[in-house]
Formats: structure tokens, sequence, C-alpha cells
């Protein structure tokens, strides 16, 4: 593994002593990237939220959910760091023959995985709008392994 990727990853997980939560409970939205699908994300504490994504494919879909810890980003009022665990399953048809897609070959079915996100967001206070983008690594343990890492960008409606 690249020692950067680590180090900055560290970098993400320590940033600020202090956490700071959100100015919103509850954002709806879309997501951009891979998965590519709509999201929602609901703070039950002042910086823990959870977030699902529900994400659709030419052969199947994805269901999503992750709790993630949210910290202020270099003293900036409404940019944050955020990070956590979570877990996925996808269902998918067995009509999918694309090289280099990621069901390409596999079988009607379904997988399980586990997952991870780590990433940045900025709430807009003039309008009620927040914008994220995110990696987040994932790894299929059912039916076979496979891993994978996606990037993505959100743009989410709060309320």
């Amino acid at each position: 593994m690249n020692k950067q990727f680590v180090i900055v990853a560290l970098l993400f997980f320590f940033v600020s002593a202090t956490a700071v939560g959100q100015d919103y409970e509850t954002a709806v939205g879309v997501r951009g990237g891979f998965p590519t699908g709509l999201n929602g994300k609901h703070f039950f504490k002042k910086n823990t939220a959870v977030e699902a994504i529900l994400s659709g494919y030419g052969g199947g879909f994805e269901f999503t959910g992750l709790y993630e810890i949210h910290t202020n980003a270099f003293d900036v009022p409404y940019l944050n760091w955020y990070y956590g665990p979570g877990a996925h399953i996808n269902f998918f048809a067995d009509n999918v023959i694309r090289p280099g897609y990621f069901y390409n070959g596999r079988a009607a079915g379904f997988s399980v995985g586990l997952d991870g996100i780590l990433g940045m967001e900025y709430t807009l206070t003039e309008i009620p709008f927040v914008i994220g983008f995110d990696v987040k690594p994932a790894l299929d343990f059912l039916p076979d392994p496979y891993i994978y890492v996606g990037f993505g960008m959100s743009i989410r409606y709060y309320f």
C-alpha cells in the first residue's frame, strides 16, 4: 500500500481534536461516481450520522448503509471531514457480459460485503444544499471475495 495514502488517511481520522457537527439534521440527494445513486444522510448526534445509498446498475442494484463521524476541516466553518464503516448488499442479473464491468461473468444472485467511507463535505448556507466528495472502498465476501474502490460526489438538499 502506498505510504502517502496511509499518512493522508490517518490525517483524515485525526485532523481535529474537537468534533463539530453539521447545521442540518437530514439531507437527501444524489451521488455520482461509483456507486451512482440516490442517497440520504441523517444526524442522530451532533457529529455522528448514518448515510444510505441506493444504487442501480445495468445488471442489478445495491443498498449501502454507512455510519459516519464528522469533524471540522481546517477550521473552516461548514467544511467537515467524515469517515466510518458500513455494509452493502447487491442483487444482480445474469445477463451482463461486459469485459471490465464489475458484474461481468457473474451468475444471477447477490453479494454481501463491508464498506468504508472517507470524505469531505461543505454545507452551503445561502441555499439548503450540501456538497460532498468521498472515497468508498468495499469488500465483497459472499459469494466470492472481491475488492473495489469507488469515488463519488454527492449533492443533497437538507432540511
